[in-house]
C-alpha cells in the first residue's frame, strides 16, 4: 500500500483513448477484480463496455479509479464514505482530479524535455 507521501509512484498515464482493464490495473495498482467491484460500489465509474461484454475505460475513469484509490487506500475511508464524499464533494472532487491531471501532464511535459534534449 502506498502512502500519501509516495502517491508520485503511480505510473504516468498514457495519452491514449482507451484502456483494457489490465492496463488500467497497472496504472492505478490496483487489482482487476478490485475494479469490477468498485464497478458496482461507485455509480461514477462506469467503463464503457464493448463487444463480448469487455471493459474499455478512458481517461476520466482512469482518473476516478486513482481518486477512489487515494480515498480507501491512503485516506482510510470506507466504501460507503468514499462513496458519500465522491457524490457529495463535487466541487472539491473536481479540484483533486485537475490536480491529479496537472501532475500527469507535467510529468508527461518533463518525459517529452528528456526525449527533446537527447
Amino acid at each position: 500500500m502506498l502512502e500519501p507521501s509516495h502517491n508520485d509512484e503511480l505510473p504516468p498515464i498514457p495519452g491514449k483513448r482507451y484502456f483494457t482493464i489490465g492496463e488500467v490495473s497497472d496504472l492505478c495498482l490496483v487489482k482487476p477484480h478490485v475494479l469490477r467491484y468498485w464497478e458496482q460500489e461507485f455509480p461514477q465509474l462506469a467503463p464503457v463496455k464493448r463487444r463480448g461484454n469487455r471493459r474499455y475505460y478512458q481517461h476520466q475513469d482512469v482518473l476516478m479509479i486513482r481518486q477512489i484509490r487515494s480515498l480507501l487506500y491512503e485516506e482510510g475511508y470506507t466504501i460507503g464514505g468514499a462513496r458519500q464524499r465522491l457524490s457529495g464533494d463535487s466541487a472539491k472532487d473536481d479540484a483533486m482530479q485537475s490536480k491529479q491531471l496537472i501532475k500527469q501532464m507535467l510529468a508527461e511535459l518533463e518525459e517529452l524535455a528528456k526525449v527533446l534534449k537527447r
